[in-house]
């Protein structure tokens, strides 16, 4: 079984467990009816139109 040569340091693991910490900003594309952003393969919130159809009733 393989054995490390050296201890790893405090900060490369924590750097290396650090790196899911990063908040990434949700994709957004726009609405080919009203063109307001929303999340990609969602009803638009704005129209409640999804895949070329009235999906929802907005006010």
């Amino acid at each position: 079984m393989a054995v490390p040569k050296k201890k790893t340091s405090k900060a490369k693991s924590r750097s290396r467990r650090a790196s899911a910490w990063r908040i990434k900003t949700p994709a957004r594309s726009t609405c080919p009816r009203c063109q307001s952003a929303k999340l990609p393969h969602t009803v638009c919130g704005n129209c409640g139109w999804y895949n070329g159809r009235q999906a929802i009733e907005v006010d």
